[in-house]
């Protein structure tokens, strides 16, 4: 984990001890990723060249530091090499994100993910072989057509082809024990959870009997899953 100075405490033990991530760019998708994930329990180290983004910012993250993320120096002055996760959020500056991520390589991170703005700007950055290539844009569009055009609640694709749907239970299903509804041989996909209404998530099984109104969480083919989600 990262060692540096500004945290307080005993550094060595406090950050050795710590859940932490540095987020380069701080502009309105690193800065909801920055405070979702304090939120969660994670230390964050946030770095943007803008002053005014990190004044926004202060005391809202463990640190938040202006530095130039293209020069190498710099980053190794914040400790950023000890990382194992970055996350470069930097906007629309193509060519500072494509250059923080070669230092960030150069430095041998364990793991970063980048976020892009066009399949360009993904590519080279795949090319240069980041781990995790964000496509914010494109992958909320696709998510809001396949609401837009069907019945599910929420939709959320695993990878290419395979997604999980929310939506409610249809008819076919209300009474029956899912094990013997024939789900997966007539439909081709698993009913993993229900909800009613006033209560928590559980996990569904073949015992499981569904009632009226319950919302459930489908996974399966996208294709699948998404006709499932049409069923009444």
């Amino acid at each position: 984990m990262a060692r540096f100075p500004f945290f307080g405490g005993d550094p060595s033990r406090r950050i050795a001890e710590a859940d932490s991530v540095a987020v380069i760019g701080l502009g309105r998708f690193g800065s909801a990723l920055a405070l979702e994930l304090m939120a969660g329990g994670t230390e964050v180290l946030g770095i943007d060249v803008d002053e005014t983004l990190v004044q926004l910012m202060n005391g809202r993250l463990t640190q938040v530091v202006r530095a130039d993320s293209t020069k190498e120096e710099a980053l190794r002055q914040l400790a950023v090499d000890e990382f194992d996760r970055v996350v470069v959020a930097i906007g629309d500056d193509i060519s500072a994100s494509i250059l923080t991520c070669s230092v960030l390589l150069s430095m041998k991170i364990p793991v970063i993910w980048a976020k892009v703005v066009d399949d360009r700007h993904g590519l080279i950055l795949e090319q240069l072989g980041v781990h995790h290539v964000i496509y914010p844009e494109k992958d909320m569009g696709r998510r809001v057509a396949h609401l837009v055009r069907g019945a599910a609640l929420d939709y959320i694709e695993v990878e290419p082809g395979y997604a999980l749907v929310k939506s409610a239970a249809p008819a076919i299903l209300i009474g029956k024990r899912l094990g013997d509804t024939g789900l997966r041989t007539e439909h081709d996909v698993t009913v993993a959870a229900f909800k009613r209404a006033g209560e928590q998530w559980r996990n569904a099984d073949a015992d499981t009997v569904l009632h009226a109104g319950d919302t459930i969480l489908v996974v399966g083919p996208t294709a699948s899953a998404e006709s499932f989600a049409q069923l009444r």
